[in-house]
């Protein structure tokens, strides 16, 4: 599919020392239980039993457990951004895009056979307490400005604004992948790669199309709630969003409300009860935003936009945003498989609108199954740019945004600039 010059995951020429042997064990295993159980759950013990040392030969080579998760997501930081420079050495954006594309898909092919490291799932790097998080931070900030430089110098404010959507959109799609990937069989990786970058590249909808989405009337968050409970489930669902499954500790969640752990059992009988309530809450939102959309009727692109329109809504402004999907990815093994059938369900009816617009001609040819966990990742990733939403109307802000979904990555009449330039067939 693609040269591995950026998959080398920091092989030296050199055969390295036993020191060093050790050492990249010790980080392989770390970062299969990290994926598996996220920071919280990743142990020394478990480390030790994986690479067949005691735990204290692992605390050799890394006296803190922080200290071990920290270089994990390094270790993965730093194959990101190797790949990040790569492809921004393509000769302009498209390009760049399909060669940031195709490094992923065939690291996840080489990962699959076994030829390659495992990387971190990066979702969990909330869950790190400072100062050991920073320098990650930091790291992954110029790694997401590599990704953004990929479009071009900006031209002004508005432009630069629309590029950090861009990247935003690309990486949380890229990063969403491991969820939904596996169902392929590695035969099928190239197609997918080709389907995925034409969702990027033209976007959903017509060239015509315009972005006009209704308004849709959506009940307050956590109306139908007792409000001591929604609170709870406000406060867990940002926690869990910015820290992972395990950084998000009852402690934590009463000591935001200034309530007692007693208090918080009053309302919930475990923290896994809670934390299946704030995914299903969230669908429920979802669900609600797809079926107010058919209600307001119109061909399938209108409706796709209006839901999507009402969900950036609540992302950029409400208090009580979507549970970020990747979220999930650090769940327990015992909760988990209930809370990925019930994404994927939510991924199915986005699929079933997009065959019908096919199909009617009001949504482009894409792959269903593809662009819809595009769109659920593009989705849940928004809330991260509150920030940078704020500054705008919402209303811009959100087209803004939308036109990663709506017309691709390449396209700039969300700025009032061209649309519909010649796009070259590059995959």
């Amino acid at each position: 599919m693609t040269s591995t010059s950026a998959l080398a995951g920091g092989s030296a020429a050199a055969e390295p020392s036993r020191f060093e042997r050790k050492r990249e064990l010790i980080l392989d295993a770390a970062t299969q239980l990290i994926n598996q159980r996220g920071v919280k759950g990743m142990t020394f013990v478990e480390v030790a039993q994986q690479v067949k040392l005691n735990t204290a030969s692992v605390t050799y080579y890394f006296r803190l457990k922080e200290q071990l998760a920290a270089a994990v997501f390094e270790l993965t930081l730093g194959r990101l951004e190797a790949m990040v420079r790569e492809a921004g050495a393509e000769p302009d954006p498209r390009a760049r895009v399909a060669r940031y594309l195709a490094l992923h898909f065939d690291l996840r092919a080489r990962i699959r056979r076994g030829e390659e490291r495992p990387i971190a799932l990066l979702s969990d790097m909330r869950a790190l307490d400072e100062p050991v998080r920073a320098p990650l931070t930091r790291h992954y900030s110029a790694i997401f400005r590599g990704v953004r430089d990929f479009f071009g110098e900006p031209r002004d404010t508005g432009h630069k604004a629309l590029q950090t959507a861009r990247a935003q959109a690309l990486m949380e799609t890229v990063f969403w992948m491991p969820a939904w990937l596996d169902r392929y069989s590695l035969g099928d990786y190239e197609r997918v790669q080709r389907r995925m970058f034409e969702v990027f590249d033209h976007g959903l909808a017509p060239s015509n199309a315009p972005w006009a989405p209704q308004p849709l009337d959506l009940a307050p968050s956590g109306a139908a709630l007792e409000p001591g409970r929604a609170n709870f489930l406000r406060v867990a669902t940002r926690l869990i969003s910015e820290r992972g499954y395990r950084g998000a500790s009852v402690e934590r969640i009463a000591l935001e409300l200034k309530v007692t752990k007693g208090s918080f059992y009053h309302h919930m009988e475990a923290k896994d009860d809670l934390v299946l309530e704030c995914f299903t809450r969230s669908y429920e939102r979802v669900s609600e935003a797809q079926r107010a959309a058919d209600s307001a009727g119109g061909d399938q692109w209108t409706r796709l936009s209006s839901a999507i329109a009402a969900l950036l809504d609540i992302q950029f402004a409400d208090d009580w945003p979507l549970l970020r999907t990747t979220a999930l990815q650090t769940l327990p093994s015992d909760v988990r498989p209930d809370v990925i059938d019930r994404s994927n369900r939510m991924a199915l009816r986005f699929a079933g609108a997009l065959a019908d617009g096919i199909t009617e001609g009001s949504i482009r040819a894409v792959d269903p199954m593809i662009a819809s966990q595009a769109i659920m990742a593009t989705l849940n990733a928004a809330n991260e740019l509150r920030n940078w939403a704020s500054p705008w109307p919402r209303a811009h802000a959100v087209a803004l945004y939308a036109s990663t979904l709506a017309h691709g990555l390449f396209d700039d009449r969300a700025l009032g600039g061209p649309a519909g330039r010649p796009r070259p067939r590059l995959l």
